[in-house]
Protein backbone atom coordinates (compact mmCIF):
# COMPACT_ATOMS: atom_id res chain seq x y z
CA UNK A 1 0.00 0.00 0.00
CA UNK A 2 2.75 2.56 0.76
CA UNK A 3 4.91 1.47 -1.81
CA UNK A 4 2.25 2.26 -4.15
CA UNK A 5 1.55 5.46 -3.01
CA UNK A 6 5.27 6.37 -2.72
CA UNK A 7 5.23 4.80 -6.90
CA UNK A 8 2.17 7.50 -7.81
CA UNK A 9 3.82 10.30 -6.22
CA UNK A 10 6.89 9.72 -7.73
CA UNK A 11 5.53 9.57 -11.08
CA UNK A 12 3.79 12.78 -10.44
CA UNK A 13 6.90 14.68 -9.62
CA UNK A 14 8.81 13.22 -12.38
CA UNK A 15 6.24 14.38 -15.34
CA UNK A 16 6.70 17.62 -13.52
CA UNK A 17 9.91 17.81 -16.45
CA UNK A 18 8.37 18.57 -19.79
CA UNK A 19 11.40 19.11 -21.74
CA UNK A 20 12.60 15.53 -22.00
CA UNK A 21 13.89 15.12 -26.20
CA UNK A 22 14.32 11.25 -27.26
CA UNK A 23 17.42 12.56 -28.89
CA UNK A 24 18.35 9.59 -32.52
CA UNK A 25 21.03 6.85 -31.12
CA UNK A 26 24.65 7.40 -32.44
CA UNK A 27 27.68 5.06 -31.10
CA UNK A 28 29.56 7.87 -30.77
CA UNK A 29 32.60 6.17 -31.69
CA UNK A 30 34.57 9.88 -32.24
CA UNK A 31 34.30 10.30 -28.60
CA UNK A 32 36.65 7.39 -27.77
CA UNK A 33 40.01 8.08 -27.52
CA UNK A 34 41.01 4.46 -29.13
CA UNK A 35 42.39 3.75 -32.46
CA UNK A 36 40.53 0.40 -32.12
CA UNK A 37 37.27 2.01 -32.06
CA UNK A 38 37.33 3.89 -34.40
CA UNK A 39 38.97 1.99 -36.83
CA UNK A 40 36.55 -1.07 -35.87
CA UNK A 41 34.00 -1.97 -38.23
CA UNK A 42 31.57 -3.47 -35.87
CA UNK A 43 31.13 -0.61 -33.61
CA UNK A 44 28.88 -2.53 -30.99
CA UNK A 45 31.63 -5.37 -30.74
CA UNK A 46 34.62 -2.78 -30.29
CA UNK A 47 32.77 -0.42 -27.68
CA UNK A 48 32.34 -3.64 -25.70
CA UNK A 49 36.18 -4.95 -25.96
CA UNK A 50 37.26 -1.50 -24.95
CA UNK A 51 34.95 -1.27 -22.25
CA UNK A 52 36.56 -4.27 -20.98
CA UNK A 53 40.52 -3.05 -21.50
CA UNK A 54 39.62 0.57 -19.74
CA UNK A 55 38.46 -1.27 -16.56
CA UNK A 56 41.84 -3.18 -16.54
CA UNK A 57 43.69 0.13 -17.17
CA UNK A 58 41.44 2.39 -15.38
CA UNK A 59 44.01 4.48 -13.21
CA UNK A 60 45.24 5.77 -16.86
CA UNK A 61 41.87 6.57 -17.86
CA UNK A 62 41.03 8.31 -14.80
CA UNK A 63 44.47 10.05 -14.92
CA UNK A 64 45.29 14.00 -14.28
CA UNK A 65 47.53 16.72 -13.47
CA UNK A 66 46.10 19.53 -11.47
CA UNK A 67 44.76 22.70 -13.79
CA UNK A 68 47.18 25.52 -13.86
CA UNK A 69 44.68 28.73 -14.44
CA UNK A 70 42.31 28.16 -11.01
CA UNK A 71 40.99 31.15 -10.30
CA UNK A 72 38.40 32.17 -7.28
CA UNK A 73 36.72 35.36 -7.85
CA UNK A 74 34.25 35.99 -4.49
CA UNK A 75 32.81 32.67 -4.36
CA UNK A 76 33.05 31.18 -7.88
CA UNK A 77 36.19 29.15 -8.49
CA UNK A 78 37.14 28.72 -12.39
CA UNK A 79 39.38 26.35 -14.05
CA UNK A 80 40.12 24.28 -17.30
CA UNK A 81 38.67 20.88 -17.91
CA UNK A 82 41.11 18.11 -18.79
CA UNK A 83 38.77 17.37 -21.66
CA UNK A 84 37.98 19.29 -24.14
CA UNK A 85 34.43 18.83 -26.13
CA UNK A 86 33.43 20.56 -29.03
CA UNK A 87 31.27 23.19 -26.46
CA UNK A 88 33.36 26.00 -25.56
CA UNK A 89 30.81 26.71 -22.46
CA UNK A 90 31.59 23.22 -21.57
CA UNK A 91 35.55 23.62 -21.48
CA UNK A 92 35.80 25.85 -17.90
CA UNK A 93 34.74 24.09 -15.35
CA UNK A 94 33.02 25.99 -12.39
CA UNK A 95 32.19 25.58 -8.50
CA UNK A 96 31.18 27.32 -5.65
CA UNK A 97 32.91 27.77 -2.58
CA UNK A 98 31.26 27.80 0.53
CA UNK A 99 33.84 28.63 3.29
CA UNK A 100 33.33 27.41 7.07
CA UNK A 101 32.91 31.14 8.65
CA UNK A 102 33.80 29.68 11.77
CA UNK A 103 36.97 28.32 10.64
CA UNK A 104 36.78 25.44 12.15
CA UNK A 105 36.68 23.26 8.58
CA UNK A 106 40.13 25.17 8.07
CA UNK A 107 41.27 21.66 6.96
CA UNK A 108 38.35 19.86 6.69
CA UNK A 109 36.77 20.02 2.79
CA UNK A 110 33.55 18.36 1.07
CA UNK A 111 33.59 18.38 -2.84
CA UNK A 112 29.72 18.20 -3.33
CA UNK A 113 28.55 16.95 -7.10
CA UNK A 114 24.55 17.33 -7.29
CA UNK A 115 22.29 15.19 -9.27
CA UNK A 116 21.75 14.96 -12.84
CA UNK A 117 20.08 18.28 -14.63
CA UNK A 118 20.41 20.12 -10.84
CA UNK A 119 20.36 23.99 -11.37
CA UNK A 120 22.70 26.86 -10.25
CA UNK A 121 21.05 26.31 -6.95
CA UNK A 122 20.88 22.60 -6.16
CA UNK A 123 22.57 21.38 -3.37
CA UNK A 124 23.74 24.90 -2.43
CA UNK A 125 21.47 24.48 0.92
CA UNK A 126 23.02 21.44 1.77
CA UNK A 127 26.72 23.21 1.35
CA UNK A 128 25.79 25.72 3.89
CA UNK A 129 24.58 22.40 5.99
CA UNK A 130 28.18 21.63 5.88
CA UNK A 131 28.83 24.74 7.08
CA UNK A 132 27.11 24.26 10.12
CA UNK A 133 28.66 20.91 10.95
CA UNK A 134 32.14 22.93 10.15
CA UNK A 135 33.09 21.94 6.83
CA UNK A 136 33.73 23.84 4.36
CA UNK A 137 31.95 22.83 1.24
CA UNK A 138 32.96 23.42 -3.14
CA UNK A 139 29.96 22.76 -5.06
CA UNK A 140 30.90 21.23 -8.42
CA UNK A 141 28.78 22.03 -11.55
CA UNK A 142 28.44 18.89 -13.54
CA UNK A 143 29.74 19.10 -17.29
CA UNK A 144 27.20 20.52 -19.90
CA UNK A 145 25.17 22.02 -16.80
CA UNK A 146 24.07 25.86 -15.56
CA UNK A 147 26.87 27.96 -16.60
CA UNK A 148 28.70 25.06 -18.71
CA UNK A 149 25.36 24.00 -21.13
CA UNK A 150 25.46 25.16 -24.70
CA UNK A 151 22.67 27.01 -25.79
CA UNK A 152 21.30 24.54 -28.23
CA UNK A 153 20.47 22.41 -24.85
CA UNK A 154 17.49 23.03 -22.16
CA UNK A 155 18.43 20.10 -20.06
CA UNK A 156 22.20 18.27 -19.26
CA UNK A 157 21.44 16.01 -22.42
CA UNK A 158 25.11 15.32 -23.39
CA UNK A 159 26.43 14.08 -20.13
CA UNK A 160 24.07 11.06 -20.35
CA UNK A 161 22.07 10.05 -23.64
CA UNK A 162 21.74 7.42 -26.34
CA UNK A 163 24.82 8.71 -27.26
CA UNK A 164 27.31 5.63 -26.32
CA UNK A 165 30.87 7.33 -26.69
CA UNK A 166 29.51 11.06 -25.47
CA UNK A 167 28.24 9.61 -22.56
CA UNK A 168 31.40 7.98 -21.50
CA UNK A 169 33.70 10.35 -22.60
CA UNK A 170 31.69 13.46 -20.75
CA UNK A 171 30.71 11.13 -17.66
CA UNK A 172 34.80 10.96 -17.17
CA UNK A 173 34.97 14.31 -17.82
CA UNK A 174 33.40 14.65 -14.32
CA UNK A 175 35.61 12.84 -12.67
CA UNK A 176 38.97 14.39 -14.11
CA UNK A 177 37.15 17.93 -13.03
CA UNK A 178 36.31 16.63 -9.84
CA UNK A 179 39.81 15.93 -9.43
CA UNK A 180 41.43 19.01 -10.30
CA UNK A 181 38.75 20.09 -8.28
CA UNK A 182 40.14 18.44 -5.28
CA UNK A 183 43.99 19.12 -6.01
CA UNK A 184 42.67 22.66 -6.06
CA UNK A 185 41.00 22.18 -2.32
CA UNK A 186 44.56 20.33 -0.83
CA UNK A 187 47.07 23.38 -2.36
CA UNK A 188 44.42 25.35 -0.15
CA UNK A 189 45.90 23.59 3.17
CA UNK A 190 42.42 21.35 3.05
CA UNK A 191 44.34 17.88 4.29
CA UNK A 192 40.95 16.07 5.46
CA UNK A 193 38.65 15.63 2.44
CA UNK A 194 35.78 14.00 1.68
CA UNK A 195 33.05 13.76 -1.63
CA UNK A 196 29.56 13.78 -1.46
CA UNK A 197 27.60 13.09 -4.86
CA UNK A 198 23.26 12.34 -5.03
CA UNK A 199 22.25 10.75 -8.15
CA UNK A 200 24.31 10.75 -11.20
CA UNK A 201 26.52 12.70 -8.75
CA UNK A 202 26.87 10.04 -6.39
CA UNK A 203 28.24 7.08 -9.72
CA UNK A 204 30.60 9.83 -10.73
CA UNK A 205 32.00 10.54 -7.03
CA UNK A 206 32.07 6.84 -5.92
CA UNK A 207 34.75 6.56 -9.46
CA UNK A 208 36.32 9.50 -7.39
CA UNK A 209 36.85 8.36 -4.92
CA UNK A 210 38.19 5.21 -6.31
CA UNK A 211 40.76 7.07 -8.32
CA UNK A 212 41.46 9.54 -5.97
CA UNK A 213 44.27 9.00 -3.13
CA UNK A 214 43.36 12.20 -1.37
CA UNK A 215 40.22 11.44 -0.55
CA UNK A 216 39.67 9.83 2.91
CA UNK A 217 35.09 9.40 2.56
CA UNK A 218 32.67 9.28 -0.02
CA UNK A 219 28.98 10.01 0.40
CA UNK A 220 27.09 8.56 -2.07
CA UNK A 221 23.34 9.35 -1.99
CA UNK A 222 20.86 6.95 -3.81
CA UNK A 223 23.31 4.42 -5.39
CA UNK A 224 23.57 1.58 -7.80
CA UNK A 225 26.39 -0.68 -9.27
CA UNK A 226 25.58 -0.51 -12.96
CA UNK A 227 25.14 3.01 -15.15
CA UNK A 228 23.55 0.94 -18.12
CA UNK A 229 20.83 -0.39 -16.15
CA UNK A 230 19.82 2.78 -14.29
CA UNK A 231 19.27 4.19 -17.73
CA UNK A 232 17.55 1.01 -18.91
CA UNK A 233 15.15 0.68 -16.19
CA UNK A 234 14.54 3.85 -14.49
CA UNK A 235 12.02 6.25 -14.32
CA UNK A 236 14.26 9.60 -14.82
CA UNK A 237 15.62 7.99 -18.67
CA UNK A 238 12.43 6.35 -20.22
CA UNK A 239 13.17 8.66 -22.56
CA UNK A 240 17.02 7.76 -23.08
CA UNK A 241 16.47 3.90 -23.26
CA UNK A 242 13.67 4.95 -25.92
CA UNK A 243 16.70 6.44 -27.98
CA UNK A 244 18.67 2.99 -27.41
CA UNK A 245 16.30 0.72 -28.10
CA UNK A 246 16.36 -1.56 -30.61
CA UNK A 247 20.20 -0.47 -31.66
CA UNK A 248 21.62 -2.25 -28.21
CA UNK A 249 20.66 -4.42 -25.53
CA UNK A 250 21.13 -3.59 -21.98
CA UNK A 251 24.09 -6.35 -21.53
CA UNK A 252 25.97 -5.04 -24.37
CA UNK A 253 25.28 -1.38 -23.09
CA UNK A 254 26.61 -2.57 -19.26
CA UNK A 255 29.98 -3.71 -21.36
CA UNK A 256 30.28 -0.42 -22.89
CA UNK A 257 29.47 1.77 -19.90
CA UNK A 258 31.57 -0.15 -17.19
CA UNK A 259 34.38 1.54 -17.14
CA UNK A 260 31.71 4.53 -15.77
CA UNK A 261 30.03 1.64 -13.46
CA UNK A 262 30.88 1.63 -9.40
CA UNK A 263 30.51 -2.00 -9.79
CA UNK A 264 34.13 -3.10 -11.09
CA UNK A 265 35.55 -0.72 -8.37
CA UNK A 266 34.45 -1.75 -5.22
CA UNK A 267 37.35 -3.39 -4.05
CA UNK A 268 38.90 0.28 -4.54
CA UNK A 269 37.02 1.73 -1.94
CA UNK A 270 38.51 -0.13 1.02
CA UNK A 271 40.68 2.58 2.06
CA UNK A 272 37.91 5.13 2.82
CA UNK A 273 35.25 5.79 4.49
CA UNK A 274 31.94 4.85 2.51
CA UNK A 275 28.20 5.89 3.12
CA UNK A 276 25.85 4.46 1.26
CA UNK A 277 22.30 5.08 0.74
CA UNK A 278 19.34 4.31 -0.60
CA UNK A 279 15.54 5.25 -1.06
CA UNK A 280 13.14 2.33 -0.28
CA UNK A 281 10.59 3.55 -2.82
CA UNK A 282 12.97 4.65 -5.64
CA UNK A 283 11.94 4.44 -9.05
CA UNK A 284 14.92 5.89 -10.56
CA UNK A 285 17.84 4.28 -9.26
CA UNK A 286 15.68 1.06 -8.79
CA UNK A 287 15.99 -0.63 -5.27
CA UNK A 288 16.96 -4.19 -6.62
CA UNK A 289 19.79 -2.61 -7.93
CA UNK A 290 20.89 -0.45 -5.18
CA UNK A 291 20.12 -3.89 -2.87
CA UNK A 292 22.75 -5.78 -5.54
CA UNK A 293 25.32 -2.84 -4.80
CA UNK A 294 25.21 -3.10 -0.91
CA UNK A 295 25.20 -6.77 -1.20
CA UNK A 296 28.61 -6.70 -3.45
CA UNK A 297 30.23 -4.31 -0.38
CA UNK A 298 29.29 -6.85 1.65
CA UNK A 299 30.57 -9.43 -0.08
CA UNK A 300 33.93 -8.37 -0.50
CA UNK A 301 33.66 -6.86 2.72
CA UNK A 302 34.21 -3.60 1.81
CA UNK A 303 33.37 -1.23 5.21
CA UNK A 304 30.88 1.23 4.41
CA UNK A 305 27.59 2.88 6.38
CA UNK A 306 24.19 2.16 5.26
CA UNK A 307 21.19 4.93 5.20
CA UNK A 308 18.07 3.74 3.61
CA UNK A 309 15.43 6.63 3.29
CA UNK A 310 11.50 5.78 3.64
CA UNK A 311 10.81 7.87 0.20
CA UNK A 312 11.84 7.67 -3.10
CA UNK A 313 13.90 9.29 -5.27
CA UNK A 314 12.54 12.43 -6.24
CA UNK A 315 10.36 12.89 -3.25
CA UNK A 316 14.32 12.94 -1.77
CA UNK A 317 13.98 16.22 -2.55
CA UNK A 318 10.53 16.83 -0.14
CA UNK A 319 10.06 17.77 3.38
CA UNK A 320 11.10 16.15 5.61
CA UNK A 321 12.40 13.84 3.64
CA UNK A 322 15.41 16.26 2.42
CA UNK A 323 16.10 16.55 5.77
CA UNK A 324 16.44 12.88 6.93
CA UNK A 325 18.58 12.32 4.04
CA UNK A 326 20.81 15.94 4.65
CA UNK A 327 21.34 15.30 8.31
CA UNK A 328 22.35 11.91 7.58
CA UNK A 329 24.74 12.31 5.01
CA UNK A 330 26.52 15.68 6.85
CA UNK A 331 26.62 13.61 10.43
CA UNK A 332 28.40 10.95 8.47
CA UNK A 333 30.99 13.51 7.02
CA UNK A 334 31.06 15.53 9.89
CA UNK A 335 33.06 11.98 11.65
CA UNK A 336 34.60 10.16 8.94
CA UNK A 337 36.66 13.84 8.58
CA UNK A 338 37.52 14.36 11.95
CA UNK A 339 41.59 15.49 12.26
Amino acid sequence: MLARVFHRWERRLASTATNRVVRPFDWGVEWIDDPQVRAAGNPSTALQSWGERTVAASDAFYAVTPADDYRLDGDVLTFTSAIRTPHDENNVVRARFFADPSRRGRTRAVLVLPQWNADRGGHVGLCRLLNRFGLTALRLSLPYHDDRMPPELTRADYIVSSNVGRTAQVCRQAVLDARRAIAWLHSRGYESIGILGTSLGSCLSMLTAAHEPLLRAAALNHVSPFFADVVWHGLSTAHVRQGLDGHVTVEELRRMWLPISPWPFISRMRDRSVLLVYARYDLTFPVDLSRKLVIEFERLEVAHELAVLPCGHYSTGVTPFKWLDAIALCRFLNKALHV
